[in-house]
């Protein structure tokens, strides 16, 4: 049906049928395959009508049944070339585009689609200078696109865009351009051949660049792809002849030899599963890939880890006990934990493991210990020192995505070992920094923990390795360092210092016979008594541990080693506490240290430092003023707070005390610890600086041989501190046997080695006028001392007479 309006618009009803991702445009021949009903009825009315029917593109290809909101309404009045019944019911169509036009009705009717169609006019000629050179542009963009295409056949494309018609042109170009329906749908709906040409330039430009990369990507994908397969055709022709040789080639036998490994070591289910797919990998790859020799690499730490491999451990109590004893003098609270551990051993067949933390200064034998609780336990023994460490990947591993990845320490010291049961020493645990990397001891937190370390994991192994049979020990020299998630997991026992004759027992048993053979000499070379021994020890020596003992043994031992070079191999010296300064220079330190009269002002404290403990003396000076309170020798806040609280003890009672009420309005006292330059903090000096005020406001001396320590509080309770151990070993060292500690302090002298403590008179005191008692040299008081003995928990504070 035709019809024409005033404006000569060409109005004609036709058959439609919708397209799926399919744009038809004029002057193109297009087959395709007809398989909806409402389709096929439609193409065969328009067979029975003339061959003419209205193709147009669907908005959404899945849709089955498209409704009229859901087609294009531009499209193409097509003539039916030639219609072909398939077997499957199925019509397959040829078709020629001849012009543009819009859907301005759908009906349907009979099943399919009927639309009231309205042609679309050409659009005016152009000029023809500027569609010439742009026609020039579209076919040489044109010929590039098909000549880097591989679906377009290169002379038929040609010869099919030799056209004059600019029109016709642009459309033949836009039916072959393989780009999106949206885009192909936008040419056909671009009526003027001058744009409709600029479109395809812009389009064509972009395709030609794409192609371009894909063509040299390609290129690259081809070579390598040749080069993989020279590789496999001289391996497969390398395999051929080693087999005519009677050889094995030796990729074959290293993976036959990795199955070997796997299979020996008795890796856990999932262990094994993982290794053997790796090797599966393995055997795919080219030998020379760097993935092969990272899969390798993988492999060698799986099999040589000791999954199954432990050493017997030995649970003879005397004999552990015995070794224990030959290795090191003293330490029996350390002993005496490990013959417990290995009785619980004796009991139960798989106990957790014990994760000790030996607490002490420098010297004192931590790291030595460790290693005879291995001898004694018949364990392999691994030490991984820990100071400095601020990377969490030393402790877990890298993954091996990273170039260079290896296991972190844990596991290295593991397949050190060779043993699932080490004794595994971590050193200097609370060294252990943090940076942007993680933080270590967080990650230490898994395999010190026996409810998790079972089940450890390494991000290089990615599989889990127990560690639950490993004896950890950590060593710290102070263990307010360590982070508490981690102080949590440890048993600390704590390691004092040594007293001298322990010291001189450590260096006659242990430290001179390794030092003799060190030094090429013999007992028969060089005498040192235990006199001389002690005297080294007490005038050139100032330590908690043995270090520098054996370092002063050397210097001896070097001497005497180079007059038996000089005078021969039969030699002998015997070194006395009278020659040995010729050996050592001159002392270096006082045997005695203690005051040598009584003073007034001067007291004698003691301290806790990280190598043992030291005396303190502090010493109270008066002079006029206005009640300023002057610290000097270096004291830390809590140090100066100390000396505030025990000044206001004082002031507060002044009366009880003997003391002028108005003094802090006429004097100025200044407060000094000696040795300045050396740092010094804590509250256990309080007591001391109270005995000090107290000696210089009431001109009463305090006893030299007295040494004291404890906190004080403004009501003048002695509380209690720590390091009871260390100070006495100190006031021993230097010959002061009378001491006054606080009351609450009473548990800790169990501590202290018995010989040391019957040698010292032991004060215990709960409030400082007992203090002031024992200490202050004449027959005055402060009044009501009797009453301030008693019942001190009551006193109220702040009294004033």
């Amino acid at each position: 049906m035709f019809g024409r309006d005033k404006d000569t618009d060409v109005i004609e009803t036709l058959p439609m049928v919708p397209l799926r991702d399919v744009v038809v445009f004029p002057h193109m021949m297009i087959p395709f395959v007809i398989g909806r009903q409402s389709s096929i009825k439609a193409l065969e009315h328009a067979l029975g009508k003339g061959k003419r029917i209205f193709l147009s593109a669907q908005h959404d290809a899945s849709r089955d049944n498209p409704g009229p909101g859901e087609i294009f309404t531009l499209g193409t009045v097509c003539n039916i070339v030639q219609s072909l019944k398939l077997p499957d019911g199925n019509v397959k169509v040829l078709v020629e585009g001849l012009e543009r036009a819009r859907a301005l009705e759908f009906k349907e009717e009979g099943g399919f689609f009927r639309v009231v169609v309205k042609v679309v006019p050409r659009s005016a000629d152009e000029p023809e200078i500027d569609l010439e050179a742009v026609q020039t542009r579209v076919i040489g963009l044109f010929e590039q696109y098909v000549k880097l295409s591989n679906n377009l056949h290169y002379d038929a494309m040609l010869a099919a865009v030799r056209v004059e018609d600019p029109g016709k042109l642009a459309d033949t170009i836009a039916a072959h351009l393989a780009v999106a329906v949206e885009d192909k749908q936008r040419l056909l709906e671009t009526f003027s051949p001058a744009e409709r040409l600029a479109r395809i330039a812009q389009i064509l430009e972009a395709e030609v660049e794409k192609l371009q990369v894909d063509r040299r990507i390609q290129g690259r994908v081809k070579k390598q792809m040749e080069r993989a397969q020279k590789e496999y055709y001289l391996n497969e022709k390398m395999k051929a002849i080693q087999k005519e040789l009677g050889r094995k080639d030796d990729k074959g036998s290293e993976t036959d030899e990795l199955r070997k490994k796997i299979e020996a070591c008795k890796m856990p289910k999932d262990a094994r599963e993982k290794a053997l797919a790796e090797l599966k990998r393995l055997e795919s790859m080219p030998p020379m890939s760097a993935e092969a020799t990272v899969s390798r690499n993988y492999l060698d730490w799986l099999v040589a880890m000791p999954w199954a491999k432990r050493t017997r451990e030995r649970k003879d109590l005397v004999l552990a006990e015995k070794i224990l004893e030959e290795d090191h003098f003293g330490l029996d609270k350390v002993k005496e934990r490990i013959i417990e551990f290995l009785a619980v051993r004796q009991l139960v067949d798989e106990p957790k493991g014990p994760i000790l933390c030996f607490v002490g200064p420098p010297g004192v034998g931590k790291t030595s210990l460790a290693r005879s609780i291995a001898r004694a336990t018949n364990r392999k023994f691994v030490r991984l020192s820990l100071g400095g460490v601020r990377d969490e990947a030393e402790i877990r591993g890298h993954r091996r995505t990273y170039i260079g990845a290896f296991p972190g320490q844990v596991i290295q010291m593991i397949k050190k070992a060779g043993s699932r049961n080490p004794v595994f020493l971590l050193d200097e645990v609370e060294k252990m920094s943090m940076d942007f990397r993680g933080d270590p001891s967080s990650a230490l937190l898994e395999v010190l923990d026996p409810e998790q370390n079972k089940t450890f994991s390494d991000h290089y192994l990615d599989v889990e390795f127990d560690l639950s049979q490993v004896f950890f020990i950590a060593t710290a020299n102070v263990v307010q360092s360590i982070p508490q998630a981690l102080h949590d997991r440890l048993e600390v026992i704590r390691i004092a210092g040594y007293t001298e004759r322990e010291k001189v027992e450590i260096a006659r048993r242990h430290l001179l016979p390794k030092q003799l053979k060190s030094h090429g000499l013999t007992a028969e070379n060089v005498t040192l008594s235990d006199d001389t021994l002690s005297e080294m020890i007490r005038r050139y020596t100032r330590e908690a541990g043995v270090r520098n003992v054996e370092r002063e043994l050397q210097s001896v031992l070097r001497k005497v080693a180079r007059k038996v070079v000089g005078l021969g191999r039969g030699f002998h010296v015997e070194v006395t506490p009278e020659n040995l300064a010729e050996y050592l220079g001159v002392p270096r330190y006082r045997t005695d240290r203690q005051e040598e009269k009584d003073e007034i002002g001067v007291a004698t404290g003691l301290a806790w430092t990280e190598v043992g403990g030291e005396i303190l003396p502090i010493e109270v000076t008066l002079m006029p003023g206005k009640g300023q309170l002057q610290l000097t020798g270096k004291l830390g806040d809590v140090m100066q707070e100390s000396a505030r609280a025990a000044l206001s003890f004082v002031r507060t009672h002044a009366v009880r005390l003997r003391i002028d009420p108005a003094f802090n309005r006429k004097l100025d006292v200044h407060i000094h610890v000696p040795e300045g330059a050396i740092p010094k903090d804590g509250p256990s000096a309080g007591i001391t600086i109270c005995c000090a005020l107290v000696s210089a406001l009431t001109s009463r001396a305090i006893r030299r041989d007295v040494a004291m320590t404890g906190e004080i509080t403004l009501r003048g309770r002695v509380l209690p501190i720590g390091g009871v151990k260390e100070k006495l070993l100190a006031a021993h060292r230097i010959g002061i046997r009378t001491i006054i500690l606080p009351r609450e302090n009473e548990k800790d002298l169990a501590d202290v080695p018995g010989p040391i403590l019957e040698s010292l008179s032991v004060h215990l005191a709960s409030h400082i006028d007992e203090v002031l008692k024992i200490a202050l040299v004449g027959p005055d008081a402060p009044r009501e001392a009797e009453t301030a003995t008693e019942g001190l928990d009551e006193r109220p504070g702040g009294m004033t007479h």
